[in-house]
């Protein structure tokens, strides 16, 4: 399992937020496997409320875990949102923000979250139907991101992180983005 450290877009605040990490493997049935760890002043994060897993969009409003994945030599990615209420939507992409409204995910994403005093944690699933379909050795591009609604900051509540920050505004659809290559595991091969 890779771990990687987010980092904050320098143009967001994030006074109450110390670190951002995730660990992502891609398991041997295929599986992509997502561990996101917060830690910060969890007092001063809005944090959604644990809720029934279901489909939801527009979750990059409040506190969520992303991912983008693609496959290496194509323009087409997925994008995966997960909150830490159970809630969670994936979006099929052609290119750079052109959306492919015939697609939907079939089987909902796995989510568990914990909450404890200062630390958020996040797992999260996504079965390899799930995923871009590849050819065998082919690796997937991934960027892994978050948004961070804080309660009581004064410029801005909402901070960006992802493992590269490539455009001035926050921009996680931007491929320069996307700093993690997992390579198929042996069984897929």
């Amino acid at each position: 399992m890779l771990t990687r450290q987010l980092v904050r877009h320098p143009t967001t605040p994030a006074p109450v937020v110390r670190l951002v990490e995730v660990r992502a493997l891609q398991a041997a049935d295929g599986s992509l496997q997502l561990a996101y760890c917060l830690r910060g002043d969890m007092a001063r994060l809005l944090i959604p409320e644990p809720t029934a897993s279901d489909r939801r969009d527009r979750l990059w409003e409040h506190t969520c875990f992303e991912a983008f994945v693609s496959v290496a030599g194509t323009a087409a990615y997925r994008e995966y949102n997960f909150s830490p209420a159970g809630e969670w939507a994936a979006y099929a992409f052609t290119a750079y923000r052109q959306r492919d409204q015939s697609w939907a995910l079939a089987a909902a994403p796995r989510i568990t979250a914990r909450l404890t005093a200062g630390r958020l944690e996040l797992e999260a699933t996504l079965a390899a139907a799930a995923l871009p379909p590849r050819a065998s050795g082919v690796p997937l591009l991934v960027g892994l991101a978050a948004v961070i609604e804080a309660a009581d900051t004064v410029d801005g509540s909402h901070s960006y992180w992802a493992l590269r920050h490539p455009a001035a505004l926050p921009d996680f659809h931007h491929r320069d983005g996307w700093a993690l290559e997992l390579t198929p595991p042996p069984a897929l091969v």
